[in-house]
């Protein structure tokens, strides 16, 4: 049972030193125009997610859209507050790409490897992960912590994006994939704790 060192930044899949993960527009206006799940569980699936960045020490660049211009709030409060301390980036355009101050933030960390979360599906997750992808990143929308205006919306938008070149990923993915190894003991108590609050494990009777 003896596991190889950890690849680094190099890695071909995910881990907390080759990626970022970014939260764009999940605030009030949007999250109740979402009609492809539960609010709730998009809520608390996109904390969720954040509780895992901060787990694995995974840089967060977190955005809004017309907050400043007083047309929206602020992120949604038991997101930031899952977030923690980072600088938000307001826009006025739907594509963060377009926006210089995020597009210098994700480019700041030097990392090829987005992990992004956006609402709507359709138009501020797709927008920017096409974007992304022309610019040689890879680009993993969380799927399960991303909706749309209706399923129909919802699911046509991840077929684009997944056409243009994007890798599909699930919550659960992800935490496995960030843990990849039992031997890592530092973070397997919350690992085991992100699988139960997703669901993937349940308690034994």
């Amino acid at each position: 049972m003896t596991s190889f060192p950890k690849r680094g930044a190099d890695d071909r899949l995910l881990s907390p030193e080759n990626s970022l993960i970014t939260f764009i527009d999940y605030q009030s206006n949007q999250i109740n125009s979402i009609g492809s799940m539960k609010h709730a569980d998009l809520v608390h699936n996109a904390v969720l997610v954040a509780k895992i960045a901060n787990q694995y020490k995974v840089p967060i660049v977190l955005s809004t859209v017309n907050v400043h211009t007083g047309r929206n709030q602020d992120t949604i409060s038991p997101l930031k507050k899952a977030i923690g301390d980072v600088p938000s980036y307001d826009r006025t355009s739907i594509n963060a790409w377009e926006d210089k101050d995020y597009n210098d933030a994700i480019k700041a960390t030097k990392r090829k490897k987005i992990i992004m979360l956006g609402l709507w599906t359709e138009a501020c997750l797709t927008f920017p992960t096409i974007d992304a992808l022309a610019e040689g990143y890879d680009v993993y929308p969380v799927v399960d912590a991303v909706g749309g205006t209706s399923p129909l919306s919802h699911e046509t938008a991840l077929r684009r994006v997944e056409q243009a070149g994007a890798h599909l990923i699930t919550i659960p993915q992800l935490i496995c994939e960030y843990q990849r190894d039992w031997n890592r003991s530092d973070t397997v108590p919350g690992f085991v704790q992100d699988l139960f609050e997703d669901g993937a494990f349940t308690p034994l009777q």
